[in-house]
């Protein structure tokens, strides 16, 4: 099973978005997920599981201490699996504040999330590949057979970038100018 082409993916999830009124808020990102869940089952199987592959390297290229700092302070803490939701809010979000937020955290400064909303999650995109399948075990054993075809480390990864003090003020001020006005 090959992983699915970046901007298949990038479509699906940009068609899913239509329509909705605010994506940034919570309600909107879990219907871009349901949308796409709904548009993998049109797609079938196959293409279920290469989302799901996808989505996964994506997630590794993002396992990121930059993008994680600027999390924690949108979020006002951010603890591992808030960090996986975290990314699963920013793959709803498209492909341009994707791209420009693993490239400069900071330009999520843009979105103008309010700082008293934290509802920067959607667990629900991590698994809509399920939406494919008739029972979940079938859909995670696709997904584990597809994986097991492919090198490890497609997935796997060290965190990367340099770790800091999240509770700087000033190293949080150095690193995200624009977020920390916001948050801080």
């Amino acid at each position: 099973m090959a992983i699915m082409d970046q901007d298949e993916f990038w479509a699906i999830v940009d068609r899913a978005r239509e329509g909705i009124d605010d994506t940034r808020t919570a309600e909107g990102a879990k219907q871009v997920a349901e949308n796409v869940g709904q548009r993998l089952a049109e797609l079938g199987r196959g293409a279920a599981v290469a989302f799901d592959l996808r989505y996964a390297a994506l997630d590794a290229e993002s396992y990121d201490w930059n993008l994680w700092g600027a999390a924690y302070l949108m979020r006002g803490g951010c603890s591992d699996d808030a960090f996986d939701y975290f990314r699963g809010w920013l793959v709803t979000q498209g492909r341009s504040i994707w791209e420009c937020a693993l490239r400069d955290p900071d330009t999520l400064a843009e979105l103008g999330i309010d700082p008293d909303d934290d509802f920067l999650l959607c667990e629900s995109i991590l698994s809509v590949g399920r939406a494919a399948f008739d029972e979940d075990a079938d859909f995670y054993a696709a997904v584990a057979a597809a994986r097991a075809e492919l090198p490890a480390d497609t997935f796997n990864g060290p965190l990367l970038g340099d770790d800091f003090d999240h509770e700087d003020d000033d190293a949080v001020h150095a690193r995200y100018p624009r977020l920390a006005e916001i948050y801080l």
